[in-house]
């Protein structure tokens, strides 16, 4: 959720995220919505989200092995961690779950298959 009680959900069926912002009955896509792949404008498998001050929403791209933020009304993503393929080095995440950005803009990512928590400074291409 964010400031204003706007609830975010990720679809894995759709591959996209959702906004449902309190009081309407109409949901806006707001990360992908162009089917399941591995562009910049795709997920492929969205598990976790996290929503910053700016409504930019992050998204552990699990299937791509990535997080991608989308910031507020853009029609792609940017990889702000991952996107190296699978693996265990310091560019690369394994099946991303859990997402969170703090106030300078680092991302920390639960790294499932590795068994780590990745923080990547903001800006930075390795965690």
């Amino acid at each position: 959720m964010d400031e204003n009680g706007s609830l975010y959900v990720t679809d894995n069926g759709k591959a996209e995220v959702r906004r449902y912002r309190r009081g309407e009955s109409q949901r806006t896509v707001v990360a992908c919505g162009n089917g399941s792949g591995n562009r910049l404008d795709q997920l492929s498998n969205p598990h976790y989200v996290f929503v910053d001050r700016d409504h930019s929403v992050y998204v552990s791209d699990c299937g791509n092995d990535r997080v991608m933020k989308w910031v507020e009304g853009a029609k792609q993503g940017i990889v702000v961690a991952g996107g190296q393929g699978e693996g265990n080095g310091l560019r690369q995440l394994y099946y991303p779950q859990g997402v969170v950005v703090d106030q300078l803009g680092a991302v920390y990512v639960a790294d499932e298959v590795n068994d780590r928590i990745m923080r990547w400074p903001k800006g930075a291409t390795q965690g």
